[in-house]
C-alpha cells in the first residue's frame, strides 16, 4: 500500500504526519498490495485531490472542501472509518463510522511518551496564516510562543505535547492538544472559515467548536484572505479551485527566514498596526480552554483499534 496524503507547497504537519503514523499503525503496510492507496489523515476526501481508477482503502479521513468523488464502486472503494459523524453521513454512511481523526494516535507512539512538559503557551496558526502574516511578532507582543504549522511535522508535535496550551487555529493542533491531554483554545482568523471540518471532529470527543475571531495581523495577510484590515476591505471575489494548491497566493508574502531584515521603524510600525491582534490572541490565552473527556477520547481509540484490527485481517 501507499499512504496518500494532501502535499501543501508551503509545508503542513498535520498532512505531513501521514509520511510516518501509518507505519506504527499497520507496520508493514507498505509491502502488501502496492495497488492500492492508503487515504487516512486530511480533509482530502474530494474529488480534485483523489485519483481515479486506483483501489482506494479509507481510514478515518474526512470531507470538508470541493466535490466529493463518487464513491459507489465497491472495486474502487473501501471505506473503513471516516473522520466524523458529519463526514459520514455526507457519504452516505451509519454516522456511527465517523469514529476519530486517526492522528490522536499519534500520543501512542514510544517518541513522543513522557515528554519533559514546558511552561509554554502556544499559538499553532493555519497553514494559510504564515502567507503574509506577522504572527512571530503578535506572539511574543501577546505572551505566545510561536510554533509554525508549516514547520517539521514531529518537531511541532513535540511543541504541542511538550506546552502547557495550545491557542489552535490549526484544527489538527487542536486534535493532537487534546490527544496529548493539553487544554486548548479555539481561534479563527477569518469569518468564512469552513468550520464543518472542525465541527466533524469535536461531535468525535463531545467537545465544541467556539472559536474566538482575532483579526488578521498585517495588510499582506489581509490580501491572501479577502479580509479587513483596518476597515480597508480586501475581499476577493474570485473563486479558489477545490485544490488548496491552486489557490491564488502570492508566494512573496510568505515568510522565510531569508527574507531581508526590516527596518526599525518599519517592523515598529507593523507591529503598531497588528496591536488587535495582539489583544485578541492575548484575550485567547487567558481564555478557558476546553479539553475532551479522557473516557470519551479513550472510547474512540479503542473504536479506531478495531478498526486497524479488522484490516489487519483482510489485508496482511
Amino acid at each position: 500500500m501507499h499512504p496518500f496524503y494532501w502535499e501543501s507547497a508551503h509545508g503542513n504537519f498535520g498532512d505531513d504526519l501521514n509520511l510516518w503514523l501509518w507505519d506504527f499503525l499497520l507496520p508493514g503496510f507498505r509491502e502488501v498490495h502496492p495497488e492500492i492507496l492508503l487515504v487516512g489523515v486530511g480533509t482530502v476526501l474530494n474529488q480534485a485531490l483523489l485519483p481515479k481508477a486506483t483501489r482506494k482503502l479509507v481510514v478515518g479521513s474526512g470531507f470538508g472542501y470541493g466535490k466529493l468523488p463518487d464513491l459507489s464502486d465497491p472495486s474502487e472503494w473501501d471505506i473503513r472509518c471516516v473522520r466524523g459523524p458529519l463526514t459520514a453521513e455526507k457519504v452516505g454512511l451509519d454516522r456511527r463510522l465517523g469514529i476519530i481523526d486517526p492522528a490522536v494516535m499519534v500520543a501512542d507512539m514510544p517518541e513522543f511518551a513522557n515528554l519533559p512538559k514546558t511552561d509554554d503557551a502556544i499559538f499553532v496558526p493555519h497553514w494559510e496564516s504564515t502567507v503574509g502574516g506577522i504572527w512571530p511578532t503578535v506572539c511574543k507582543a501577546a505572551g505566545l510562543v510561536y510554533v509554525d504549522p508549516c514547520g517539521e511535522a514531529k518537531s511541532v508535535i513535540r511543541a504541542i505535547a511538550q506546552s502547557r496550551l495550545v491557542v489552535a487555529e490549526s484544527m489538527h493542533a487542536a486534535i493532537l492538544a487534546d490527544a496529548f491531554r493539553v487544554p486548548w483554545v479555539a481561534v479563527s482568523t477569518s469569518p468564512n472559515i469552513n468550520s464543518f471540518k472542525w465541527q466533524d471532529w469535536a461531535a468525535t470527543v463531545g467537545v465544541a467548536y467556539r472559536p474566538r475571531y482575532i483579526p488578521v495581523s498585517s495588510r499582506a495577510e489581509a490580501i491572501t484572505k479577502g479580509a479587513r484590515f483596518w476597515g480597508v476591505d480586501f475581499a476577493n471575489s474570485e473563486p479558489q479551485p477545490d485544490n488548496p494548491n491552486e489557490r491564488s497566493f502570492d508566494d512573496s508574502l510568505v515568510m522565510t527566514r531569508s527574507d531581508p531584515r526590516p527596518s526599525a521603524l518599519r517592523s515598529a510600525a507593523k507591529q503598531l498596526l497588528a496591536a488587535p491582534s495582539t489583544l485578541a490572541l492575548r484575550q485567547a490565552r487567558k481564555a478557558e480552554p476546553q479539553l475532551s473527556a479522557d473516557g470519551a477520547l479513550a472510547e474512540r481509540k479503542d473504536r479506531l483499534r478495531e478498526v486497524l484490527a479488522g484490516m489487519r485481517r483482510d489485508y496482511f
